[in-house]
């Protein structure tokens, strides 16, 4: 009998912590779920939407810097399905070239020769730009053509197109691999 009280107790003991639902994740602060700000080509991208935490997922990660009739574009792109406001971020230059150390500021992506972020919401149709806010910028910290590297820093505003509410994109930090 006694034997069988401590293999019950044993066989709850080890059901209870199966059962256990740990929240450590909602302990941590959101700017440190985001990825560390290297320069290898890791394959990163995160930034802090109106404080809250956007990871690339893994769903839709691409970037290019292409030269197209003399004129040079690029192109970054991370998906978030699950976060519950930005689903799609985009970073990207309209026949303007990217160098390693410098900042650009972004405004619209019509406008030739111009750096640009771009936005798609959760649950909303259309992608939606930089051009109707007045705060952004695009920190290349660096660009390596011959491993294909780039990484950097971001941070911009954009206005929610339901609510008008001004969305803010801060801390924001990528580093991967590009195709020319």
């Amino acid at each position: 009998m006694r034997k069988t009280y401590y293999v019950l107790l044993l066989l709850f003991s080890l059901l209870s912590l199966g059962g256990c639902n740990n929240d450590d994740d909602d302990n941590i602060p959101e700017i440190d779920k985001l990825p560390p700000a290297t320069q290898t080509g890791a394959g990163t991208f995160g930034c802090l939407v109106n404080g809250e935490a956007f990871v690339e997922t893994g769903t839709y990660f691409n970037c290019y810097y292409q030269n197209v009739d003399g004129e040079y574009y690029f192109a970054l792109g991370a998906e978030n399905d699950s976060h519950n406001i930005i689903r799609q971020i985009i970073l990207g230059s309209n026949a303007a070239e990217i160098d390693s150390n410098h900042s650009y500021e972004l405004g619209c992506f019509e406008i030739p020769h111009s750096h640009y972020g771009e936005v798609s919401f959760t649950n909303l149709m259309g992608d939606y730009f930089t051009c109707e806010t007045d705060y952004g910028y695009l920190e290349i910290t660096k660009l390596d053509f011959t491993n294909h590297i780039v990484s950097g820093t971001f941070e911009f505003d954009i206005e929610h197109p339901s609510t008008g509410e001004i969305i803010k994109i801060r801390e924001g930090r990528f580093d991967t691999l590009f195709t020319q």
